[in-house]
């Protein structure tokens, strides 16, 4: 192994999100705000970006473009997590406390993914 453990521990897990978008697209498209054009669209090509950045974080040449995006990708999701704290539909019936704490856990990835660029 080139990478520490959990880097390829983070890949998995953006593999796995990915994957599960295409999975379970509704779920992904419930929780996108309406102002949002083309849900169906939106929740396979985020998919995609995440199986293809999950992948890229295990290779030294694309390490640290696909951590950076990322960082971008999980800023560009923070709305997401606000429409499902004030969204009873997209809020999928979770207790408040979990979604208020998805959108630290956003900052938490996004402190996560940043600390692999010393690398």
């Amino acid at each position: 192994m080139k990478f520490p453990w959990h880097l390829y521990l983070m890949a998995v897990a953006y593999i796995g999100a990915g994957i599960m978008h295409f999975i379970k697209p509704r779920v992904y498209k419930r929780i996108l705000p309406s102002y949002l054009p083309g849900h169906k669209f939106l929740v396979l090509f985020t998919g995609l970006i995440e199986i293809v950045l999950g992948l890229a974080i295990c290779f030294t040449a694309t390490k640290n473009i696909a951590l950076y995006l990322i960082i971008a990708m999980l800023v560009f999701f923070l709305p997401v997590h606000f429409h499902m704290l004030y969204n009873k539909r997209a809020g999928m019936g979770l207790p408040k406390w979990v979604l208020i704490w998805r959108i630290p856990l956003q900052v938490a990835l996004m402190f996560w993914a940043s600390i692999y660029l010393k690398y």
